[in-house]
């Protein structure tokens, strides 16, 4: 798919689906399909948002390869077509992520976030090495990634540089380095995807998307949020986002005191909306009652479908 097609197509609230697990840990494929084509009819389809498959808070590293890939093709048949998959890859070599990445555009993804191999220690000319051969090995788009947490910055000298990487389509941006409005001199060359300072900020400054918590669980909350920024009202698009980001991140805060794990907020999420997709892979553990109480009370605050 070229460039161009790829970045028409990565926009909007990116929905970081989570993978459903049976009682015994393994992959719900089903279950995957039932969601997949709940969340096409609920308009999380190609030019409006983005389904992104195994990304941390979908518990891609928790996967195995094959388990991954498997995961991958339950989604893209599911979805026939209708949206926009993209697949989180992470941590690996450059021949293992480039192997990585050959599969998944075999089985349908328009684009990879990639997250750089962090335990290689890459300098920047590593990083630039990194990316440049991914880009020229396959035919899809590539969102980089990095956060803090994991300790491999990524200059704005060398994001310039990978303006380059025919393939680099976009970058999730969370100021690892620099000041949040830094990435948006780039704005022309790559979509940029929020993840620090919301759709507004991103909006505002020429951004095309946003990571979200909820676009999976009650699409036409984020959905109108976008749909807002892209009619210019950001008073409107702000209050109605922080209406439902603020409750939950406190929450969720108090959650991650008691047990770790991207996964374990977002399937309590779903549960409480009446989409079970199991718990967590151990060690990470699963909201208890209490904590489900308060949330489905939240939700309901919000004005949501819980039943």
């Amino acid at each position: 798919m070229k460039p161009e097609r790829v970045k028409e197509l990565f926009v909007g609230p990116v929905a970081t689906v989570p993978t459903p697990f049976d009682d015994d840990f393994e992959v719900d494929h089903g279950r995957m399909a039932e969601l997949t084509k709940w969340w096409v009819a609920n308009g999380l389809v190609k030019g409006k948002a983005v389904i992104k498959v195994a990304a941390a808070m979908g518990e891609g590293p928790m996967l195995s390869d094959d388990e991954l890939h498997t995961l991958l093709r339950t989604t893209v048949q599911a979805a026939d077509d209708k949206a926009a998959i993209v697949l989180g890859l992470g941590y690996k070599d450059t021949k293992r992520t480039i192997e990585d990445a050959k599969r998944a555009q075999d089985l349908g993804a328009i684009a990879l976030q990639v997250v750089p191999p962090i335990f290689n220690l890459p300098t920047q000319d590593d990083l630039l090495r990194f990316f440049s051969d991914l880009s020229d090995a396959i035919e899809i788009g590539i969102m980089v990634y990095v956060t803090k947490s994991m300790y491999t910055p990524i200059y704005m000298d060398t994001y310039r540089k990978m303006a380059d990487f025919e393939n680099i389509v976009a970058i999730k941006w969370g100021a690892v380095v620099g000041e949040y409005e830094d990435i948006f001199e780039m704005s022309d060359r790559f979509n940029i995807v929020d993840n620090a300072k919301g759709p507004v900020a991103c909006h505002r400054l020429g951004g095309k998307g946003y990571i979200t918590t909820t676009a999976d669980i009650h699409p036409p909350h984020e959905l109108r949020v976008w749909e807002l920024c892209e009619a210019g009202q950001y008073d409107e698009a702000h209050k109605l986002h922080q209406s439902v980001e603020e409750p939950l991140g406190k929450l969720f805060g108090k959650l991650s005191e008691r047990t770790g794990g991207q996964g374990v907020g977002k399937k309590g999420l779903m549960a409480a909306m009446g989409r079970p997709v199991g718990a967590s892979r151990p060690p990470s553990g699963a909201m208890n009652k209490e904590e489900m109480a308060e949330l489905r009370e939240t939700l309901k605050g919000f004005g949501w479908p819980v039943p």
